[in-house]
C-alpha cells in the first residue's frame, strides 16, 4: 500500500502490537515487515498509536538494539517515507506538544537506539529548551548519566545543562570518552572539563571533595581508580592537545608530569647509569624549569643519590632558601671553594676527538668518514651546496632527524636537526640556526627532496620523523608534503625478524647475528646486518643546545649513514635475508599485496553478509598465521575447527588500551603482546599491526576504523563486559592456540621479553651484598642453608643450572651480566630491590629478565594460573607427573 487512506482506519494499536509481537517471537521478519506497514496504514492516529505500541513493547529496557520496539520504530520511519503527509506539523499545536512530551518521557528508560528515531519522528529538538532540560535533570535523578549525556548531545543541550553534573559521574564510571564528546565543539566547556581534571591532579586532592560537591555519586573502589593522578595527568595532556588548550591552565598536571620526569632522570643517571652528566644536566634544567618545589625536591634527591656536594651546587644554582634545604646542605655550601660553587659545564665539546677510543670502535658501528666530510647547513650558501649534492637523480640518501626530548611535557616536538647522508659525506641541517628553519628556500628544499621519486630516501620508523616535520612546518599541513621514493627499513627489518622467528621455530636453529643481543630498533638491525650495534648514549641529548658536542655529532652522523651501509649489504645478498631481489620494489610490492588482500577481504565480507551474521559482539574473525614466511596472517577467512594448532609464541597481537587486562593474561601465557598506553591514540594499534604483522585486539567504537585500516582478518573485537580471563580464553580458542604448562610465564609480564637468565641463590646473595641490599644479619638463615646444600661446591658464575620445565623461552648465560654494574648488555640493571632477603633460604633459583631486569622466582602464582586456564591447557602425562617451575615475582 503506497498511500495512507483515511477510509481505512480504526485499528486498535494494542491489537497491532500483539500481532507484531507474535511474528517477532516466530522470527518471521518478512511477514512482520508486511504486517507493520499494513497495520500502520489502518491506524487512525499513527503518531499517537506508535507511542502506545512502544510503551507496551516488552524488552524495551534491556538496552539492546535488536528488540521488537526498535524494529517497529525502524519500520515506522520507513513507512513514513512512503506517507509524507503523516507529520507532526499536520497536527494541532497542543496535540503535537503532548505527543512530543510522551516521546520525551519514553527516552527516560529506553535504549540509545530509540533516541535518533524518536527525535526525528517527533521533532524533539523543536521543544522548549526548558522542557528538554527538565528531562535531562530527570534522567540524572534516576542515575541515568549516560542517557542524559547522549540525549544532551543529540538535542544540542550542552549549553543548557551543568557540565560538571553531567561529566563527573561519567568520568567515575570510566566513560570519559562520552564526557569528551559532550564538550566537543564548545570551547569553554572543553576548557572547563580539562581544568576540572587538572584540579584533581593536585597533590592534596582527595575523593572527599567529589563527595561533597556531588553527593549523589557513590565513590566505589572502581570509581577511585578512574581518578588516579597518573591516569588523570595522561588524560589532561591528551585533551590539552586535542582541544588546543594552553598548558598554563593545567599547572597540576604539568607539575605531576615534570615530577615523574625528574624521577625518571634520577633513575637513568644514578641507578641505571645510562645517561651522561651533560645530558642529565641539560634535561634536569628543562624539566625543573622555574618550579620552586621541584627545585627543592631535586636537591633532596641529590642528597640521597650522590651526596652533599652536588646537592649544594644545585641548591646554589636555584638559590633555594636556607629553611628549605635538607640537613647538611647549608654547611656544605659554606665549605665549597669558589670554583665548585657553580655547576660545572664541561668544555668537552671542543676537547673531544672525532675518532673515538679503541674500545668504542670495537664495540659499536663506526661511520667510515673523516670529520671534514660532515657539513653543517645553517645558511642559504651551505644549503645550496647541500642541494646540489643531495638532489641528484638516481641518488640514495639516508634520512634521520633529532629533536629535543620533552618527557611528555609537550606532545609533539619540533625537529632540531635533519641528517642527510650520501655515500661520501653527511649534511646536518641545523633548524635551530637563526632565520634558517622558516626560510622559504629551506622549506622548498625539503619539499623537493621528499617529493622526488628519482631519489631513494632511506629511513627507519619514519612516521615519527614525519609527525615532527609537520609540527616544525605548518606549511606542510596547509599544502601537504608529497612523499615519493621513500623506503622505510623498519618494514624490511620486520620481514627479516619474522623470517628469523620462523626458521627458529620451524626448522634448524639459525640466527643472523647476536642471539643474546639486547639491542632493539635500528641498532638491532645494524647489529644483525653490519655486525655491531649503534652507540645510543647520545640519543636523549639536548638537540637544541649549540654548539653540539662531538659525541652528539658522531651519533647523528652514524644514525643517518648506517642506513646506506645496511641497504648496501641487504641489496648485495637479499636472498640470505629472505628479501625480494630489488629492495626498492619492497614498498610497491607491499601495496600491490595490500590491494589483493583488500579484494579478498571484500569477497569474504560479501560471503559473510550472505550467510548472515552468526556471531555477536566481537565476532569479527581473525585467521591464524600461515606456515610460509611471505605472509604472517590470512585475511578475511574464518578459522575452522580443523585449523592447524599453533603455539602461543607464534601469536603476535597488539591490545588496545581498553584491553590491558587481556593483554597481561595473554602475555602471562606466552603470547607476544604489545599493549597501548592509556594516552596512545587507537591509530597506533593499526600502525603496529601493519609494521609488525600483529593482530589487533580491541573493543567498542575503534573496531570499525581499525578494521578498515588493517583488514577484516587482522582485527578482533571483544566484549568489554567480559572478564579479562574469559576474553583470553576466547582469543586462545579462536586461534586454536595449543597452550601447555611450559608456556606459562615464558615471557616477562613487565616488558614482553622472552629471554631470562637463571641466577642461583649463591650468586643472588653476592649481588645483593654488592649493592648493599643484604646485611650480615639478613644472611644468617641463608648461611645455614648453604652449609646443608654445599652450593658453593656445585655452582659457578659461568654455568647455568638445570633449567625449569618452561622451556619455551630463551636462556641467556649468566656470564653476560656485567659483574661490576650488574647490568645486561642492553643497559638494564637487575632489579635487586625487589628481592626480599627472607626468600633466600627457600628459593634456590631466581630468573631475571634480560631486557628490563625484573626478578622472578617460583611461587604459588603458577598454580593459580594453571588452575585458571585448565580448560584450555594441553596437559600430558609428563606434565602431570612433574610440576613445572615458573618465574614469579
Amino acid at each position: 500500500m503506497n498511500h495512507f487512506t483515511p477510509e481505512a482506519v480504526g485499528l486498535d494499536p494494542a491489537v497491532l502490537r500483539d500481532q507484531l509481537f507474535e511474528l517477532w517471537n516466530r522470527k518471521d521478519l518478512q511477514t512482520l515487515h508486511l504486517a507493520a506497514h499494513h497495520g500502520f496504514s489502518k491506524l487512525s492516529e499513527p503518531l499517537e498509536s506508535l507511542l502506545t505500541i512502544l510503551e507496551g513493547c516488552p524488552g524495551k529496557q534491556k538496552g539492546r538494539s535488536h528488540t521488537l520496539g526498535h524494529h517497529i520504530l525502524m519500520e515506522f520511519q520507513t513507512w513514513m517515507k512512503e506517507h509524507p503527509q503523516v507529520t507532526l506539523s499536520s497536527l494541532p499545536e497542543q496535540q503535537a506538544i503532548a505527543l512530543q512530551r510522551r516521546a520525551l518521557s519514553l527516552l527516560t528508560d529506553t535504549q540509545p537506539s530509540f533516541v535518533d528515531g524518536l527525535i526525528s519522528i517527533y521533532q524533539l529538538n523543536t521543544l522548549d529548551p526548558a522542557t528538554l532540560r527538565l528531562n535531562i535533570v530527570r534522567l540524572q535523578a534516576l542515575h541515568c548519566y549516560k542517557e542524559a549525556a547522549v540525549l544532551s548531545i543529540k538535542l544540542n543541550l550542552q549549553e543548557e545543562v551543568n557540565m560538571e553534573e553531567i561529566c563527573v559521574p561519567l568520568i567515575l564510571q570510566n566513560k570519559l570518552p562520552l564526557a569528551e564528546s559532550f564538550v566537543t565543539g564548545h570551547s569553554h566547556l572543553e576548557q572547563r572539563l580539562v581544568t576540572l581534571l587538572d584540579s584533581w591532579c593536585h597533590p592534596s586532592f582527595s575523593g572527599e571533595e567529589i563527595s561533597r560537591q556531588f553527593p549523589h555519586c557513590s565513590l566505589t573502589k572502581q570509581c577511585m581508580s578512574q581518578i588516579h593522578p597518573k591516569l588523570l595527568t595522561k588524560h589532561v595532556y591528551r585533551l590539552m592537545e586535542r582541544f588546543n588548550i594552553d598548558q598554563g591552565l593545567c599547572p597540576n598536571a604539568l607539575h605531576k608530569r615534570r615530577l615523574d620526569s625528574l624521577r625518571f632522570l634520577m633513575y637513568k643517571r644514578f641507578v641505571e647509569k645510562s645517561m651522561t652528566e651533560e645530558n642529565w644536566s641539560d634535561h634536569v634544567q628543562y624539566v625543573v624549569a622555574d618550579d620552586s618545589e621541584l627545585q627543592i625536591l631535586l636537591v633532596e634527591m641529590l642528597v640521597k643519590y650522590c651526596g652533599l656536594q652536588k646537592a649544594s651546587q644545585w641548591s646554589l644554582r636555584y638559590n633555594i632558601p636556607r629553611n628549605r634545604l635538607p640537613c647538611g646542605v647549608w654547611e656544605t655550601q659554606q665549605s665549597l671553594p669558589p670554583d665548585l660553587q657553580q655547576i660545572g659545564l664541561s668544555g668537552s665539546a671542543q676537547a673531544e676527538e672525532w675518532i673515538p677510543s679503541q674500545s668504542h670502535r670495537q664495540k659499536f658501528y663506526q661511520v667510515p668518514l673523516t670529520k671534514d666530510k660532515v657539513h653543517f647547513v645553517d645558511s642559504l650558501e651551505t644549503l645550496q651546496r647541500c642541494r646540489n649534492i643531495v638532489l641528484k637523480d638516481g641518488g640514495i640518501v639516508g634520512v634521520d632527524m633529532e629533536w629535543q626530548p620533552t618527557f611528555g611535557c609537550i606532545s609533539t616536538q619540533k625537529v632540531a636537526l635533519i641528517q642527510l647522508a650520501v655515500s661520501d659525506q653527511v649534511f646536518l641541517l641545523d633548524l635551530c640556526a637563526n632565520g634558517f628553519c622558516q626560510h622559504p628556500d629551506t622549506i622548498s628544499f625539503i619539499r623537493s627532496l621528499f617529493s622526488d621519486r628519482n631519489i631513494l630516501k632511506l629511513g627507519y620508523g619514519m612516521s615519527g620523523d614525519l609527525k615532527c616535520l609537520l609540527a616544525t612546518w605548518h606549511q606542510l599541513l596547509e599544502e601537504p608534503l608529497q612523499m615519493e621514493g621513500m623506503l622505510d627499513l623498519l618494514n624490511i627489518h620486520q620481514k627479516i625478524q619474522r623470517r628469523k622467528v620462523n626458521r627458529t621455530q620451524n626448522g634448524p636453529k639459525e640466527v643472523l647475528v647476536g642471539e643474546d643481543s639486547a639491542e632493539k630498533g635500528l641498532s638491532l638491525l645494524v647489529q644483525q646486518v653490519l655486525g655491531r650495534p649503534l652507540d645510543k648514549t647520545e640519543q636523549m641529548s639536548n638537540w637544541e643546545k649549540r654548539p653540539l658536542r662531538i659525541s652528539q655529532i658522531r651519533y647523528a652522523v652514524a644514525d643517518a649513514h648506517c642506513l646506506l651501509d645496511v641497504f648496501s649489504v641487504l641489496s648485495s645478498n637479499p636472498v640470505y635475508f629472505g628479501l625480494p631481489a630489488d629492495l626498492r620494489s619492497f614498498s610497491s610490492s607491499q601495496s600491490e599485496k595490500s590491494g589483493d588482500e583488500k579484494q579478498k577481504e571484500k569477497q569474504a565480507k560479501q560471503m559473510k553478509q550472505a550467510h548472515g551474521n552468526e556471531e555477536c559482539q566481537g565476532a569479527q574473525r581473525v585467521s591464524p598465521p600461515r606456515s610460509d614466511t611471505e605472509k604472517g596472517l590470512l585475511c578475511g577467512e574464518k578459522p575452522s575447527e580443523d585449523s592447524p594448532p599453533m603455539p602461543p609464541q607464534q601469536l603476535r597481537v597488539v591490545c588496545d588500551n581498553m584491553l590491558q587486562g587481556l593483554g597481561r593474561y595473554l602475555r602471562c601465557l606466552g603470547v607476544d603482546v604489545i599493549m597501548l598506553e592509556n594516552t596512545d591514540d587507537h591509530r597506533r594499534a593499526a600502525k603496529l599491526a601493519q609494521a609488525e604483522g600483529r593482530v589487533i585486539l580491541t573493543c567498542g567504537q575503534p573496531f570499525q576504523s581499525l578494521r578498515s585500516q588493517v583488514g577484516e582478518g587482522r582485527c578482533l573485537s571483544l566484549d568489554c563486559s567480559e572478564k579479562a580471563r574469559d576474553q583470553a580464553v576466547r582469543v586462545l580458542r579462536h586461534f586454536n592456540i595449543q597452550l601447555t604448562p611450559s608456556d606459562i610465564f615464558s615471557r616477562c609480564q613487565a616488558c614482553n621479553c622472552d629471554e631470562y637468565v637463571a641466577v642461583p641463590r649463591k650468586d643472588m646473595v653476592k649481588m645483593l651484598k654488592q649493592k648493599g641490599f643484604l646485611q650480615d644479619q639478613d644472611n644468617t638463615d641463608y648461611t645455614q642453608h648453604q652449609e646443608e646444600e654445599k652450593l658453593g661446591d656445585t655452582l659457578t658464575p659461568g654455568v647455568t643450572p638445570d633449567f625449569p620445565r618452561y622451556v619455551q623461552c630463551q636462556w641467556a648465560p649468566l656470564s653476560g651480566l656485567d659483574p661490576d654494574t650488574l647490568t645486561f648488555p642492553g643497559g638494564a640493571p637487575v632489579q635487586l630491590h625487589t628481592v626480599p632477603p627472607a626468600l633466600l633460604p627457600r628459593i634456590p633459583l631466581f630468573y631475571v629478565c634480560t631486557r628490563c631486569g625484573k626478578v622472578f622466582w617460583e611461587g604459588s602464582h603458577f598454580g593459580r594460573v594453571l588452575s585458571m586456564f585448565q580448560d584450555v591447557l594441553q596437559i600430558t602425562d609428563e606434565d602431570t607427573e612433574s610440576a613445572a617451575a615458573a618465574p614469579q615475582d
